[in-house]
């Protein structure tokens, strides 16, 4: 069991599914949980204060949750922006089966479901909203950052949950390091005792602009 973690392509755990009700953007919904997948009982913290401390989505464009779980993040971007095109990432297979059947029962057709390398490379986003995976290890995580926050469309945000005492201040400090230029990173709340961080890619600055003769 030490090797099966949610964040595994296939958990060899029992799969054990059980329905919850939770609230997402002023919704009481009944949803598919499992085993061998993040938080199968409950709505964790994290993700709550992430969806309660975070300014609502853009109407419509694409959106991505990274690691998206049973799919809290996804089907909430869902319901608040059903002409968006939600992208819901995960490496868990479970994870990935269990976001589509909620979606579908939600009747939201806006949520895409897919591994890491099934996003078209020429996808980039309005946002990212993410409660990542911090016990992946920090040269995972931060591999993972490297990779998608560089997809944020101009002038657009990403909105990272991490709990404080998981290192919440160091990776702040890494990302505004990782991304100097072109980018911000501040702190954009704290709650229950985590952090909610704003990564934004801001637009073309004048010495970017190439102006014709």
């Amino acid at each position: 069991m030490a090797s099966d973690h949610y964040f595994s392509s296939e958990p060899s755990s029992a799969e054990r599914p059980r329905r919850i009700t939770v609230t997402l953007a002023g919704r009481s919904v009944e949803l598919n949980t499992a085993g061998g997948t993040f938080s199968p009982d409950h709505l964790d913290t994290g993700t709550a204060v992430l969806l309660s401390h975070t300014p609502p989505p853009p109407p419509g464009g694409d959106f991505l949750d990274l690691g998206c779980g049973w799919g809290a993040i996804a089907l909430t971007l869902a319901l608040l922006s059903p002409h968006a095109r939600i992208w819901a990432v995960d490496v868990n297979q479970r994870s990935l089966d269990l976001t589509r059947r909620n979606a579908a029962e939600l009747g939201l057709d806006n949520v895409i479901a897919v591994t890491p390398d099934e996003v078209p490379d020429d996808v980039t986003f309005r946002t990212i909203w993410s409660n990542p995976p911090i016990r992946v290890g920090k040269n995972e995580l931060h591999g993972l950052l490297q990779r998608w926050i560089p997809r944020l469309d101009e002038r657009s945000d990403g909105w990272l949950v991490v709990a404080r005492n998981l290192g919440a201040d160091s990776l702040q400090r890494w990302l505004a390091a990782e991304f100097p230029t072109g980018y911000s990173v501040h702190r954009a709340a704290t709650s229950k005792g985590f952090r909610v961080l704003r990564v934004r890619r801001h637009g073309a600055t004048p010495t970017d602009t190439i102006v014709l003769p």
